[in-house]
């Protein structure tokens, strides 16, 4: 499995490269995030039938990425 390509823009400066969340095309179809881990803020608060398992993060990707990606829209 590779990233194929990004699937935002980016508007943000990252520092050091790093700081930058993002959205990414997998080879696999699949879709993989950079965003700041939230499962232990976060996982009280899912809702009934939802869980995070084992090796799996809770990630909270900031909505100007998602608006960038085309996948909310800007007045959402």
């Amino acid at each position: 499995m590779k990233i194929v390509r990004r699937l935002d823009t980016t508007g943000r400066r990252c520092i050091h490269d790093s700081n930058c969340p993002a959205v990414f095309s997998l080879s696999n179809g699949d879709v993989a995030f950079i965003g700041t881990a939230a499962s232990t803020e976060l996982q009280n608060s899912l809702p009934q039938g939802s869980g995070i398992g084992a090796g799996e993060n809770l990630v909270v990707v900031p909505r100007d990425v998602l608006i960038s990606a085309g996948w909310i829209p800007p007045t959402a």
